[in-house]
């Protein structure tokens, strides 16, 4: 989800010129069949969009402080994969009809999904927490169809243009959204202490948060979503959407709701089932982030 800040910032022109970039390349591959669309904006983003913005350089960097073991060869093909998938999931989020017809027919799995389906029943309030990996959006559209209230919050991006066409693609996926802040705060509070749920990621640095291990070494890791499952007695519910080996299609997995404790504990478990993903699909996730770069051993 977006990222970068709560407030928008005043007009700036090289933003306006991205925009449009964007807005026309998108506005292209959008022309073109679904699956077209999908592999051609993945490829896009590995050849030329990846490497000219240095998100490429970025992937391998994170990558060799990971993984210095593995062959550099391994490591690249990881980094062109990971900037392939999230290609191919900003094209996705774009398609909503497309990639809603295919999200109904995906049935949810894992003992995450019973005890959703008991919450919701009991109107009992649910988060579901995971990282930026596969497309995380293609389970919240699968939950979406199946009838549930899933609610999605995010951070402005620092491009307002950008910003505000990218927020209608996630509110057009159902569920309402919320801006990060004290207004949505607000908001999503009222929809769990309803009975609804709410998606959340944490897998991105936050300066001021605790220092947890993440594949190994530290990285600030947001204590929020345990804080506020505690607060409202809501479940805690991991959850990925594993992009299949055609490139089209997803598994969606919901964990065993994680036992309450502290903040801290619960979310190492979180952590921890983020790691197994990424230990089997590694090219699945968002290495392009600057994950690392408050931790401190």
């Amino acid at each position: 989800m977006p990222s970068e800040g709560d407030a928008l910032p005043a007009f700036r022109p090289d933003h306006f010129l991205v925009n449009l970039a964007a807005r026309g390349l998108i506005g292209l591959a959008l022309a073109l069949p679904y699956p077209w669309r999908v592999r051609f904006v993945g490829w896009l983003m590995r050849r030329v969009i990846g490497p000219l913005a240095g998100y490429g350089t970025r992937a391998r960097e994170n990558l060799a402080l990971i993984w210095p073991e593995k062959p550099e060869a391994e490591r690249a093909a990881i980094a062109a994969a990971s900037l392939d998938n999230a290609g191919r999931t900003l094209i996705e989020n774009y398609s909503t009809r497309a990639f809603l017809d295919r999200a109904k027919g995906i049935e949810p799995e894992g003992p995450g999904y019973g005890a959703l389906i008991e919450a919701r029943n009991a109107r009992r309030p649910v988060i579901l927490v995971s990282g930026h990996f596969g497309n995380y959006e293609a389970a919240r559209a699968a939950l979406v169809a199946r009838g549930f209230d899933i609610g999605g919050l995010y951070r402005n991006l620092s491009n307002r243009y950008f910003n505000a066409h990218y927020v209608r693609t996630m509110q057009a996926f159902g569920g309402p959204v919320f801006p990060q802040g004290r207004a949505g705060t607000a908001g999503f509070v009222r929809h769990l202490k309803d009975g609804g749920q709410l998606v959340l990621l944490f897998d991105q640095d936050v300066p001021g948060a605790p220092v947890l291990p993440f594949l190994g070494h530290p990285a600030r890791t947001a204590l929020s979503a345990a804080e506020l499952a505690l607060r409202l007695k809501a479940d805690l519910i991991p959850f990925f959407a594993i992009r299949q080996p055609d490139g089209l299609s997803f598994r969606v997995e919901l964990d065993v709701p994680v036992p309450p404790s502290d903040p801290e504990t619960m979310m190492r478990a979180v952590t921890v089932a983020l790691e197994t993903r990424i230990l089997a699909h590694p090219g699945q996730w968002f290495w392009i982030h600057r994950r690392w770069k408050g931790g401190k051993a």
